[in-house]
């Protein structure tokens, strides 16, 4: 694993000298998945590491939503940024971004769920059936509609494979963060929400109190492990060193430095391992369940001409097995 590394690090930085752009300071966008505070928090020792290895200040860049981030690296207000799936291929597809490195858990594995949760207490909701009974007048909590946990998969897997539309199905319907919708279940403010298990276990952490109260209800399957994406356009001999700084950290250096290192990446968001090699190779199961929700919509809408939905149903199909067979192409996938 180290001579790969290090013999891509090499090759980086060769292509890397041909750029003479000039950059003085670094945007590190991070999507709003809780308060902006706990996040500053969060993310500022490994801020200041990547700061001293490119030798330029880094920046936290927040926004009040997760388009705000996309938005702001699509005017070059933002370099880099942290994004889960879905907002990463808004990025990638909006604003010139590209992923290159995936985060993983500490124990290596590279990938999280989806959840629906509620209150710890309740005997009246229990299992997904329960949360799709549209005669009770629930209040439901959503999902950034550019989360992938918190609005893409279960739009898909819990409402579309059910003809279900959280609009006409429960009284109200409010969207928030992760960590937002969490504290609105614990103090009962709406009757379930969506979640997911990487910002559970940081709550876990940060608000045992508020965690206690929520019972999970619903789980997803597996979701690909967040992205990091970078702005195409930056200097090469600048995403060379990004890239070294990231693969090699903790992992490479003395033995204090690299114990130090992981430390630091535990801390980060809900818990951190070493990052690996990715690409946006990483985002076609999102553009396939992007895909198939629309598919779905679609053979749905009773006002829509027989031939219109043929012809519309025929394109998405062509689409999903143009990906497939990308998919199949890739590696590990």
């Amino acid at each position: 694993m180290k001579n790969f590394i290090l013999g891509g690090l090499a090759a980086l930085a060769l292509a890397g000298t041909a750029s003479a752009q000039e950059i003085k300071e670094l945007n590190f966008g991070i999507i709003s998945t809780e308060s902006s505070a706990g996040l500053s928090k969060s993310f500022e020792p490994i801020l200041k590491d990547l700061e001293k290895a490119i030798g330029i200040p880094v920046k936290a860049f927040f926004a009040q939503d997760y388009a705000g981030v996309i938005e702001g690296m699509r005017f070059k207000k933002v370099d880099l940024a942290w994004y889960g799936n879905k907002s990463a291929m808004e990025a990638v597809d909006r604003a010139n971004g590209e992923v290159f490195v995936q985060t993983t858990k500490p124990d290596g594995t590279k990938g999280y769920y989806s959840l629906i949760i509620t209150q710890a207490g309740r005997s009246d909701v229990n299992e997904l059936k329960d949360v799709l009974d549209c005669s009770k007048g629930f209040n439901f909590g959503n999902g950034d509609v550019n989360s992938t946990s918190g609005n893409l998969v279960p739009s898909y897997y819990v409402f579309a494979l059910n003809k279900t539309n959280p609009n006409d199905c429960y009284k109200r319907v409010v969207v928030s963060n992760h960590e937002g919708n969490a504290l609105a279940v614990a103090n009962k403010q709406v009757d379930f929400a969506t979640n997911n298990t990487e910002s559970m276990d940081r709550l876990a952490k940060t608000r045992p109190e508020d965690a206690a109260k929520v019972k999970e209800v619903w789980r997803s399957p597996l979701i690909p492990s967040d992205p990091l994406v970078w702005r195409k356009d930056l200097p090469e001999e600048l995403k060379a060193k990004i890239h070294s700084f990231f693969l090699s950290y903790g992992r490479l250096g003395s033995e204090d430095e690299v114990k130090r290192q992981r430390e630091v990446l535990a801390g980060t968001s809900d818990g951190w391992g070493v990052f690996v090699p990715s690409s946006n190779a990483q985002l076609y199961p999102i553009r396939q369940l992007e895909l198939f929700k629309e598919k779905l919509k679609i053979e749905g809408n009773e006002k829509l001409a027989a031939d219109d939905k043929k012809t519309k149903v025929a394109e998405i199909e062509k689409q999903l097995a143009d990906l497939d067979k990308l998919s199949t192409s890739v590696p590990n996938m």
